[in-house]
């Protein structure tokens, strides 16, 4: 039975996903820590959040909607920077295949939540 967000396993992996996104922008270079690695960090950080916010507004199923149509869009900005950080070769071709897997998964997680919620 799901008593919070917590419970919700798209919200779950955003955390796990998050965490994981947060310590490889630890190991970008120094010039990058206010540009790429921020952003790219912010951006997953609001995956989760959105998705905890958006439960705790549940009594109204149009928001908990609005706010999951929120961390879909952070879910492809992180896909667009783990490319930009591929390409700069802040992350090798094996850490970014996996990331991207796991947004993808997480993106499609995100959108049968917001089709099946009533």
């Amino acid at each position: 039975m799901i008593q919070s967000y917590r419970d919700l396993e798209v919200y779950q992996r955003a955390y796990k996903l998050a965490l994981k996104v947060h310590q490889i922008t630890l190991n970008f270079p120094k010039y990058e820590t206010t540009e790429l690695a921020s952003q790219l960090r912010r951006a997953a950080l609001s995956i989760p959040i959105n998705i905890g916010e958006g439960y705790g507004r549940k009594s109204s199923t149009a928001d908990f909607k609005r706010f999951l149509i929120m961390a879909l869009g952070s879910c492809d900005e992180v896909r667009i920077e783990i490319d930009f950080a591929k390409d700069l070769g802040y992350i090798d071709e094996a850490t970014y295949e996996e990331l991207t897997s796991e947004y993808v998964i997480l993106g499609k997680q995100i959108r049968v939540l917001h089709e099946k919620w009533e």
